[in-house]
């Protein structure tokens, strides 16, 4: 089995620029807002009719539940912005469907999560292997022959099936509110599928495309640089294009003119972080972004700063992230502490780099938070939280940071002000 390109890169960028910027220092503007514990209300877009959907997502405490207060109509908020919803499903089933979008010369396929209009029973009954969001042929072939050999690689709480119903029509209850994803180095458009069918879950529509040449299924792969930086974001910019255009054919119809383009954010796991935040500073669309395990400004990518940047933002870090290491990790906290305000850190202690996931463990490359590992803090033995905790974990705070900056819903502060589960979370503030 190949082996997949690494962060060497990253960390080395990482390492260097934390030799010059500790935590405390700016690494780029700041509108010097006070880090804050209490409730504050904060401006955002009307409150819309986005439908809460249910999906057999687990919570944060690990555990698994129904949403008590389904509202699959869409004309209500039951359970929006409470410390007891977020990490709970939403209200109504989800939906999945992948089409191709042309960004120049390159051909991207993408996938797209939304509220469907079938019972969440149903949603439940047809879930279907990873492997079938993958073409017939070899990437298919490759992608069963992982799948089969996860157990050889220490991989524990990935979920080979998802739970969304293929093709399924739109819940009707539109316009949704969008969010864009961004997979990491050598990864794929489904690598965090949990936490958009999460969001999904709770009326969000999430797209996420394949960055051609930089996928699960490329070799070589596409270099970690500023230049491959600028393709994964007009590959963002083109489909964020495509999908809002309501005439577009080749976008599938359960999302087809269903976006409020009003409310539009940007979230990706590390390289994809780092595309993320650079969309948000590149595209005025972009009302928040929420990037994962890894620095948005940082020395490889040159063209992202902070100052740039005035939208929102909730920066994730994994505490024992062993791709980025001690360095990056340094780095994710000036990126915090230089954003503009509102910003929000979400630091998961145990958590490995590849934990929030759906592809911990699918091969070596991907090994670094799953199961036993060595502190990269100290170098010591000891077991990762579990993918499955840590991808509740993120899919709950991503849907109380969109619900508050893309739907306005200001009571989802008090969710992202508190730690949950606060035996593994620990949050910052800056309102």
């Amino acid at each position: 089995m190949r082996r997949f390109a690494s962060l060497t890169l990253l960390l080395a960028a990482c390492s260097t620029a934390a030799a010059t910027s500790g935590p405390g220092e700016s690494a780029g503007g700041s509108d010097g807002g006070d880090t804050q514990i209490s409730s504050t209300t904060v401006e955002g877009p009307p409150e819309s009719g986005g439908t809460e959907a249910g999906t057999d997502t687990p919570t944060t405490s690990g555990g698994t539940t129904e949403s008590d207060s389904l509202d699959p109509t869409g004309t209500g908020t039951s359970g929006q912005g409470s410390q007891d919803d977020y990490d709970a499903p939403g209200g109504a089933p989800v939906g999945n469907a992948t089409f191709s979008v042309v960004a120049g010369d390159r051909t991207l396929l993408v996938e797209a999560w939304y509220p469907a209009d079938v019972s969440a029973q149903a949603a439940a009954d047809a879930g279907h292997p990873i492997a079938e969001f993958v073409p017939e042929g070899p990437q298919r072939e490759m992608m069963v022959a992982l799948l089969a050999k996860l157990s050889e690689h220490g991989q524990v709480g990935v979920r080979e099936q998802t739970r969304s119903a293929r093709d399924a029509a739109s819940a009707g209850t539109g316009p949704y509110p969008l969010v864009m994803f961004s997979h990491c180095h050598g990864c794929v458009r489904f690598s965090m599928f949990t936490l958009a069918e999460h969001l999904a879950s709770y009326g969000f529509v999430v797209v996420a495309p394949d960055h051609a040449g930089n996928t699960l299924f490329d070799e070589p792969q596409a270099p970690l640089d500023e230049a491959f930086l600028q393709v994964r974001v007009a590959d963002q910019i083109a489909v964020l294009d495509a999908v809002l255009d309501a005439g577009n054919s080749a976008v599938p119809a359960a999302i087809r003119g269903a976006i409020d383009p009003t409310r539009i954010g940007a979230m990706g796991h590390s390289y994809g972080a780092a595309t993320a935040g650079r969309l948000a500073q590149e595209d005025d669309r972009i009302v928040a972004a929420l990037p994962i395990a890894a620095p948005v400004q940082n020395p490889i990518f040159p063209g992202t700063m902070l100052a740039a940047i005035d939208e929102p933002q909730l920066f994730v870090l994994a505490a024992e992230d062993n791709s980025i290491g001690k360095l990056g990790n340094q780095l994710i906290e000036s990126n915090f502490d230089a954003a503009a305000t509102p910003a929000y850190l979400v630091r998961m202690k145990d958590a490995g780099h590849w934990g929030p996931t759906d592809i911990c463990g699918l091969a070596e490359q991907f090994d670094a938070g799953c199961g036993p590992g060595a502190r990269q803090t100290d170098g010591s033995e000891f077991v990762y939280l579990e993918p499955l905790q840590a991808r509740a974990i993120v899919a709950a705070y991503a849907v109380a940071f969109f619900d508050l900056h893309l739907r306005g819903n200001a009571s989802a502060l008090e969710f992202l002000q508190a730690p949950t589960p606060p035996e593994v979370v620990e949050v910052e503030t800056r309102l």
